[in-house]
């Protein structure tokens, strides 16, 4: 069995100084229960450390050797100590966190980014995922978080309001009403409305479609037949409207443009951890936190 390390290292003090007097003062005990840690590491070691006299203390062959490889052999133990504490404190290994399509653009990137410039030990990965999936992923331990676009259903999570952007539709740049800068949602209801398809998000779906309930004539809704159309074909026949969030403005295809709905209700990102924190996910919602207000994504 290895020797205990505390009474290695006060054997590498009394190594320096050759003198018991000296080394116990150094160290902080008394004397005599200094020379009781180096007899019980003789012990264990089976052999003599110390040749000691009335008057001196000299290192044995052994003792001299061990004097020589103990500090590298502490050091990376000391290494290995600190990383375990590091890797229980979640500031190292590897994070995964799963985000929809549809919250990708700038919420996921943002959040991935000052998680790696804020913790140099993290390896941090993001995989775009279904929506429906990512709240049961992340309660059993798939991923150690998700950012979903609206407060998706799930059991054994917990959800952080991390972004509210308004709601507002795409449309073509030579769309009638896009010579307004806000849109009347009774004006938008008079022409079809694509909305996603309410499989990949029910939430966002029925939010979007309860926009325009009670508007006359009764909305026409249509489901892109291609999923993240990034050409917009639809958009561009100078028709058709998207309802989409606020982020839709930044990543608008050359021949469109988007336009709020005057007095629609925000949409919503939550960043999704698990019911039971560990330092990991505490790490995650503290940086979440701050992003949001460093960003403005909510309001103060």
């Amino acid at each position: 069995m290895p020797p205990d390390t505390v009474s290695l290292r006060y054997f590498l003090v009394l190594a320096q100084e050759l003198n018991f007097t000296r080394a116990a003062a150094r160290i902080g005990i008394a004397q005599p229960a200094l020379s009781a840690r180096i007899r019980r590491l003789e012990a264990e070691l089976g052999t003599a450390l110390l040749v000691r006299t009335t008057r001196s203390v000299a290192l044995t062959t052994a003792g001299a050797a061990l004097a020589e490889s103990a500090p590298p052999a502490l050091a990376a133990l000391d290494r290995a100590w600190d990383t375990a504490r590091s890797a229980g404190a979640g500031q190292l290994g590897t994070l995964r966190i799963g985000y929809s399509l549809s919250a990708g653009a700038g919420t996921a990137p943002a959040l991935v980014d000052r998680l790696i410039r804020d913790n140099s030990g993290l390896q941090v990965g993001a995989v775009p995922m279904a929506t429906p999936e990512i709240s049961p992923a992340v309660a059993d331990g798939r991923i150690d978080a998700g950012i979903t676009r609206g407060e998706q259903p799930g059991r054994g999570v917990r959800r952080l309001l991390l972004r509210r952007t308004r709601i507002g539709v795409q449309l073509a740049q030579h769309h009638p009403l896009a010579e307004h800068p806000e849109i009347e949602i009774a004006d938008a209801a008079a022409y079809p409305l694509r909305l996603p398809d309410r499989a990949a998000n029910p939430v966002i779906h029925d939010q979007l479609s309860a926009l325009f309930q009670g508007t006359r004539p009764h909305p026409r809704f249509r489901t892109p037949a291609v999923s993240f159309d990034l050409s917009q074909h639809d958009l561009r026949d100078g028709l058709t409207l998207a309802p989409a969030g606020e982020a839709a403005a930044t990543t608008q295809p050359a021949g469109l443009t988007w336009r709020p709905l005057r007095d629609a209700p925000g949409l919503t990102f939550h960043l999704v951890l698990p019911r039971d924190p560990s330092p990991l996910h505490r790490r995650i919602r503290a940086a979440a936190r701050t992003l949001a207000h460093e960003l403005h994504w909510l309001p103060a």
